[in-house]
């Protein structure tokens, strides 16, 4: 069976990747530069203050197997998981479009499937996934 949920469409290293929109707090335009957080892999970009909340913000290139982001532009998709906040650097936002999700992806795994919009590839991304990587780029913190 099929599932048609709408998904938010952004761009990272060139390629149009998706979020399901209900793992979405916000996006958001960083004031960089971010501080660094010690002892953190070059991925973690770093912290950010949104509104009194220190949110720590990921390069999602390296972990979709991408050249990391380069240092300046892009926003910050905020995810919410486990009462914490993690921010992922992209390149921008493209817009947000129903995607039908005829298979599930394998448990577990970042990339839950392509699709296509528009005569177009897009890669689903899955959000559970993505906070369990980030979070062993903080040693399980």
């Amino acid at each position: 069976m099929a599932a048609d949920l709408r998904h938010v469409l952004f761009r990272v290293g060139g390629e149009r990747f998706a979020l399901p929109l209900g793992s979405i707090r916000e996006v958001v335009n960083p004031q960089p530069p971010f501080a660094r957080v010690p002892r953190a892999p070059d991925s973690v970009r770093g912290a950010m203050n949104l509104r009194g909340r220190v949110v720590a913000v990921v390069d999602l290139a390296p972990l979709v197997g991408l050249p990391p982001h380069p240092s300046e532009g892009g926003q910050v998709v905020v995810l919410e998981r486990d009462r914490r906040s993690l921010g992922f650097l992209i390149e921008g936002v493209l817009g947000v479009e129903s995607l039908e999700l005829s298979e599930p992806g394998t448990p577990g795994a970042v990339v839950r499937g392509v699709t296509t919009v528009k005569g177009l590839a897009v890669t689903v991304l899955d959000p559970d996934s993505l906070a369990s990587q980030s979070k062993d780029l903080f040693g399980g913190r």
